[in-house]
């Protein structure tokens, strides 16, 4: 009898013979058996023997399979496409089986409740963030000593500002100077300089001492100011009384000349080289009443701006008004105006004040209606048209178009509320349709001066400007006549006109923009009248 182990017997099917269930099957086959006949015993396999066969099998399967082939290789072949797929799968199944994407939130340490949360604070230092109220406090004891009074700062200093409409004492005041002090304060001011000519804005330091009393007023210690350009004023008290002490500021008043190349832009160039937008404008508008910018202007021109400018010792610089307006084409003077008389009008070099512009608008609006026969949109016929109407709204302002004396003010009939200006030479004109009027008879108006607004007064339908002209008693196109406003100096007041003329025009381009020296005979700082009166005399 020969044992075989481990051997498995097949048909010739192919077809695997069962094993043995148990040692005591085998023992009684072997009883059974015939003698001499040989016999095979089959090994007895577990579960997990079964299982292990099985898991080899498959993976022996899966391996031929290729279920996930490297991504990097054969790009675009079947085998990449089928890994790709595996890859899209095994990614759509890992999102679906995701249990959330919102944040996981950590439980608390430990559970805070109100007592635990003071206890907390009274060992926090936090005195920013909420006003040095943490920390733990402890109850009074003996040991504490209760104060009488509060202490105060020995000193308050604060800046106060002078606004518009309100006086000098009273600003004092409100800034918590004593009533007699502020009273004391203001008879100095005014000896000085009146006090109304001190601008509005002006910034005033005070400096406060400590009170005499609990509940007083403080004391005034010092008082410094800006009053003039230049002047500076300080009040200081000196043994128990109040000083003022005049501080004199070093002031150039050389005007500022600023000159260029008026470019594609003459409002650029004039800016690029300093000079001021509000003297920028002066000069276009000075320009555009004499000269037709347009045509008598080339970019290749020099213009030449003279303002007023003052400059102080201590930096400070202001710009004034225009003085000289001028044009120069091929280093030749083409216009030259200057600011002449009380009335700040600009006159030419020779004298002569003109304002050549053709027709002006007496308002800012299209004309809808022009001088001719018409059909009268009320009375329903066609009569004569004697005038010009403006396109405007309610309440629009209506200026004189040149100068001229109010020879009439009122009602006149169907031009409603009227004003007449009578500009001498024959020459009348007259606006009508007025919400109200500005202006009353026996007034003299100035070329650009508002003298009513726009309504719907007397036969009109509607808001809008009905503006005519007579000359003679005629009526006259208005379009049709271009103003020349003419003021000519003589005698002395022409003489005086050119040479102050030609001392303007000796200023240095931008002489005005140096730095002040200081004097060499300048004392350092200035004596106060107190001192004076203290310092003991000469005896000669």
């Amino acid at each position: 009898m020969e044992l075989c182990h481990s051997q498995i017997l097949a048909d010739e099917a192919g077809a695997a013979l069962e094993p043995a269930t148990s040692a005591a099957e085998a023992s009684r086959a072997t009883e059974d058996a015939p003698a001499g006949e040989r016999i095979v015993f089959q090994r007895a396999h577990s579960f997990a023997d079964r299982f292990e066969e099985w898991r080899l099998a498959i993976s022996q399967r899966l391996e031929s399979v290729d279920l996930a082939p490297d991504l990097a290789e054969k790009i675009g072949s079947r085998r990449w496409f089928r890994g790709f797929g595996t890859f899209l799968g095994l990614s759509a199944l890992s999102l679906a089986f995701w249990p959330d994407f919102s944040p996981v939130e950590a439980a608390p340490a430990m559970a805070i409740n109100d007592s635990a949360r003071d206890e907390f604070r009274s060992q926090m230092i936090m005195p920013l963030a909420l006003g040095a109220d943490s920390g733990r406090h402890m109850g009074a004891t003996e040991a504490v000593v209760p104060l009488k009074s509060v202490p105060e700062r020995p000193q308050l200093e604060m800046l106060a500002t002078l606004v518009r409409g309100d006086s000098f004492g009273r600003m004092l005041q409100r800034a918590g100077v004593g009533s007699g002090d502020a009273v004391r304060v203001t008879e100095l001011v005014a000896r000085t300089m009146p006090l109304q000519d001190i601008e509005s804005g002006t910034q005033v330091d005070i400096t406060l001492g400590r009170r005499p009393a609990p509940g007083e007023a403080r004391p005034l210690d010092a008082l410094n100011f800006r009053a003039r350009f230049d002047l500076e004023l300080s009040i200081e008290r000196v043994g128990g009384n109040l000083a003022l002490l005049r501080k004199p500021i070093a002031v150039d008043e050389t005007p500022l000349r600023i000159r260029g190349t008026v470019g594609q832009s003459l409002y650029r160039s004039a800016r690029a080289a300093g000079a001021p937008a509000s003297a920028v404008q002066q000069y276009l508008k000075t320009l555009g009443d004499q000269v037709d910018m347009d045509r008598s202007v080339r970019a290749t021109d020099t213009f030449d701006i003279i303002i007023a400018h003052k400059r102080a010792a201590t930096g400070e610089r202001q710009a004034g008004q225009l003085l000289f307006a001028g044009i120069e084409r091929s280093g030749k003077t083409t216009t030259q105006l200057m600011r002449w008389g009380r009335d700040g009008r600009f006159f030419e070099a020779s004298g002569v004040g003109e304002q050549r512009s053709g027709m002006v608008s007496p308002v800012p609006g299209r004309v809808s209606s022009r001088f001719g026969m018409r059909r009268h949109p009320i009375l329903g016929y066609r009569r004569m048209h004697a005038g010009l109407d403006f396109r405007a709204s309610h309440g629009t302002p209506i200026v004189a178009v040149t100068d001229g004396r109010v020879s009439g003010a009122g009602r006149m009939g169907g031009c409603g509320n009227a004003v007449r200006l009578d500009h001498g030479g024959g020459l009348q004109t007259r606006y009508c349709h007025m919400s109200r009027m500005a202006v009353r008879g026996g007034q003299s108006v100035r070329r650009g001066q508002v003298i009513g607004y726009v309504g719907s007064t007397g036969l009109s339908t509607g808001a809008h400007l009905h503006y005519e002209m007579y000359r003679s008693g005629r009526a006259v196109d208005p379009a049709s006549v271009n103003f020349v406003t003419r003021a000519e100096l003589s005698g002395a007041e022409l003489r005086e006109f050119r040479a102050s003329l030609a001392k303007l025009k000796t200023v240095e381009a931008g002489a005005a923009l140096a730095n002040i020296a200081p004097a060499s005979n300048e004392p350092e700082a200035p004596v106060r009248e107190i001192d004076k009166i203290e310092a003991p005399r000469k005896i000669g």
